[in-house]
């Protein structure tokens, strides 16, 4: 930087605002600059930047994968958050870190303080990840909140309102038998706020219209997909509509659906929870489905971050985006007469005219 300085005619620090932008330099200062670098083929040193500003000008984005990798619904979550990160002038670090025997990691990498900030995913109600960051004061973000996130910034699905209009949907075009299938009971058990959001929201909106809510957990998997929908039938045998999210097992839905001679959607209506476009458009016929806002809440995420980390620190930003109804081909009205029980036990049949809305 001396080097450039003295070829520039410039002092240190304005070279400095250059390569930083941290202060506005004038175009003839900053061409005069950029020339020097050229001819000296300067390459800033990001270690020894770092080392200066207490900065390494890296963010960290904690995502527990597990063998499948990543979907195409999960990466647009990191192509968002990767490129806000670098129109910010940071990089971005992916880190399959969760919970568990991972957070010996996790102190590791927040003690020696290789991340500016941290970006947190997957997360669970009550989630040691969030303690391990904040003892040792590394500055976060939650795409996904805890069970009590008042003090915390996040961003977040508006689980509630997306399952209340997926169902809305469905009930609009006369279904009343309705099954949820969500992600595994052991992923239930273990708190991880998505699957527990949906169910409580599921059963709302279901009990809202006088409507039994049914919901089977079942495991990340087709075989998971084939093995939900054998059980939704064994306890809802007149169903006409399945809501799923569980991306990976609503193809062994659609399989199973088939094996069982039923097309989609003449005898059974299938809706997508939290899908990508690119997913959705797999199936055939392509899913209708409540379209993940994935990459922007990456991008909103890591702008909500970087706020934090350059100005006073003390900014909480806590924001809902709900999931936008894409209706495809996989949704229609029922074709036959279906059985529902509303109120008191006592079943009635009703035709594929819609319920009136909640609360109408």
């Amino acid at each position: 930087m001396h080097d450039v300085a003295r070829l520039a005619q410039v002092s240190v620090s304005t070279v400095s605002y250059v390569l930083t932008g941290t202060r506005p330099i004038s175009q003839v200062t900053r061409d005069k600059v950029l020339a020097a670098i050229a001819e000296l083929d300067y390459q800033p040193n990001a270690m020894a930047r770092g080392l200066a500003s207490r900065r390494s000008r890296i963010l960290g984005l904690l995502m527990p994968m597990d063998e499948r990798g990543l979907g195409a619904t999960e990466t647009a979550f990191v192509t968002g958050a990767a490129a806000a990160a670098s129109v910010a002038g940071y990089h971005l670090v992916l880190s399959p870190i969760g919970g568990g025997g991972d957070l010996d990691d996790l102190r590791r990498l927040a003690t020696q303080r290789m991340l500016d900030g941290v970006v947190l995913m997957e997360v669970q109600l009550a989630d040691e990840r969030v303690t391990v960051l904040q003892e040792a004061g590394v500055p976060l973000v939650l795409i996904g909140r805890t069970g009590d996130a008042d003090a915390l910034s996040y961003v977040d699905i508006d689980f509630e309102q997306t399952v209340r209009e997926a169902v809305e949907h469905l009930v609009g075009l006369g279904h009343r038998h309705i099954v949820y299938v969500n992600h595994s009971a052991a992923t239930l058990a273990s708190g991880y706020g998505p699957a527990l959001r949906t169910r409580d929201a599921f059963v709302a909106a279901m009990t809202g219209y006088g409507l039994d809510p049914v919901m089977i957990p079942t495991e990340d998997s087709a075989a998971g997909g084939r093995a939900a929908l054998a059980a939704a039938f064994a306890q809802a045998p007149a169903l006409t509509a399945v809501l799923a999210m569980n991306e990976t097992a609503i193809f062994g839905i659609l399989g199973e659906l088939t094996g069982r001679g039923l097309s989609v959607p003449d005898d059974v209506s299938v809706v997508s929870m939290v899908t990508s476009p690119q997913v959705a458009e797999l199936a055939t016929p392509a899913l209708t489905a409540m379209t993940s806002p994935g990459s922007a809440l990456g991008r909103i995420a890591i702008e909500a971050l970087v706020r934090h980390l350059d100005g006073p620190g003390n900014e909480r930003h806590q924001q809902l985006l709900p999931c936008a109804l894409e209706i495809r081909g996989s949704t229609a009205a029922p074709r036959r007469p279906t059985v529902t029980t509303s109120g008191p036990r006592r079943p009635t049949v009703t035709t594929s005219e819609p319920l009136p809305t909640v609360g109408g």
